[in-house]
């Protein structure tokens, strides 16, 4: 009988205990940055009917990328690929007799079948943030300074990322101009999605075989590099009207911080097909680690799948990976090779055990997390496993009589308390 693979399934990850110390910290940040603009945790099933992701996801996640198999009950289900539509189905029951806007975050464990590389695995969480019911573009620019705020309370700033945009509708702008049907928009849409991942050559080849031409038109808007290079563009074609919205962002933004991570892009359409208004994607501006950390935008007509009124919606995912990825290269991510634990407790004699183990009790009940050995330890010993394990202080039982000896570690710095007035110290030592 062969042996069982002690790997995790491919494309998942272990969280060993420095792994998921990493983790808790990203969270925290993501929960407390969620907190600060007043969003509201939820969650959802792990499963949902594969009919959900048909209505409003695009071809690839359908065929290609989701997990999906029929149930006991002979229903057609798939393992979560996305949090949107699940979102999107939880605010379609409620939204009628909510305050808008509606403010909520979530931190889901996502599966796609997809080929496991740097940045991408098939199980990952994503930070997902979505408001529903704002103003058009209040909406838009709050969701870019919950994002913006993330990041900058890791440590990052405009020299480590930026923040791509594009309005959907300057591309159907551009598409309605080419006059072109609706199966060549949609294959010219992910070509432009994928634009700035292939050469001019291989990109001109794929306009050609999604429209069968390269009109000046698509190679001019391609070609823009700035906002204003849009405005000039937009004015040269007559598309103002399709661009009031994007221009009333920028009015709007051209006096905060968030203007100082803005950038036109005109390849930004995101790949999905329920956007529907502003889209953006954040890179990473490391030349060793240049791709998208997260992405999102504008969707109006979501909801209209289970029969409601338009509700628009904007939000984003910024996956662990990619940002674990992100804080490393940028040298963002502390160390967390060490335990969480404050103090270890070690006594030299069997008989100290049971003082221990209530000195013990005594820390914990003033919020010091303590270690506790289980068996008697030779000094030299104890002190390599404190050490190891990342403790910054030990308590000695047993080197003086009705005293303990409380060490830290790396000042070496040694203070004896007398047992009878151990709680008392410590709350002095430890506040």
């Amino acid at each position: 009988m062969s042996s069982l693979s002690k790997q995790p399934y491919k494309g998942c990850r272990d969280f060993f205990p420095t792994q998921k110390r990493e983790q808790d910290y990203l969270f925290n940040h993501m929960r407390q940055t969620a907190m600060l603009y007043a969003y509201e945790p939820y969650d959802g099933p792990m499963l949902e009917l594969v009919d959900l992701y048909k209505a409003k996801s695009g071809e690839e996640l359908i065929n290609d990328q989701i997990y999906s198999f029929t149930d006991r009950g002979d229903r057609f289900v798939a393992i979560r690929p996305e949090m949107t539509p699940t979102v999107a189905r939880m605010v379609a029951q409620i939204h009628k007799e909510t305050p808008k806007p509606i403010r909520w975050y979530s931190i889901p464990n996502l599966m796609r079948y997809e080929k496991p590389q740097k940045g991408r695995l098939r199980e990952h969480w994503q930070f997902n943030c979505d408001i529903f019911g704002a103003p058009e573009v209040l909406g838009e620019i709050e969701i870019l300074n919950v994002a913006k705020d993330l990041l900058n309370g890791f440590g990052a700033n405009n020299k480590h990322f930026e923040i791509l945009v594009n309005d959907r509708d300057i591309v159907s702008a551009v598409f309605g101009a080419l006059k072109i049907s609706e199966e060549q928009s949609y294959k010219l849409f992910k070509v432009i999605d994928k634009a700035k991942k292939v050469s001019k050559e291989a990109l001109d080849k794929m306009i050609k075989e999604a429209i069968s031409s390269s009109p000046e038109i698509l190679n001019d808007y391609l070609g823009l590099k700035s906002f204003d290079e849009l405005l000039t563009f937009v004015k040269k074609n007559k598309f103002e009207d399709q661009t009031k919205r994007i221009q009333n962002f920028l009015e709007k933004t051209k006096n905060t911080d968030l203007a100082n991570y803005l950038v036109y892009d005109p390849t930004i359409v995101r790949g999905l097909d329920y956007y529907t208004g502003i889209v953006f994607e954040i890179f990473d501006k490391h030349p060793d680690n240049r791709r998208a950390l997260c992405g999102g935008g504008a969707y109006a007509n979501l909801l209209q799948i289970f029969n409601e009124q338009p509700l628009p919606g904007v939000g984003f995912g910024l996956g662990d990976v990619t940002l674990t990825d992100f804080l490393k290269t940028h040298g963002l991510m502390p160390d967390f090779s060490k335990t969480h634990a404050t103090l270890f407790v070690t006594y030299t004699e069997e008989k100290d055990i049971e003082e221990a183990l209530r000195l013990s009790q005594v820390l914990r009940k003033n919020n010091v997390s303590t270690e506790t050995s289980l068996q008697p330890l030779k000094f030299n010993k104890a002190l390599k496993i404190a050490q190891k394990k990342g403790h910054q202080y030990m308590l000695v039982l047993g080197e003086k009589d009705n005293q303990v000896s409380l060490k830290e570690l790396e000042s070496k710095r040694q203070v004896d308390i007398a047992i009878n007035q151990f709680e008392e110290e410590v709350k002095k030592l430890f506040n």
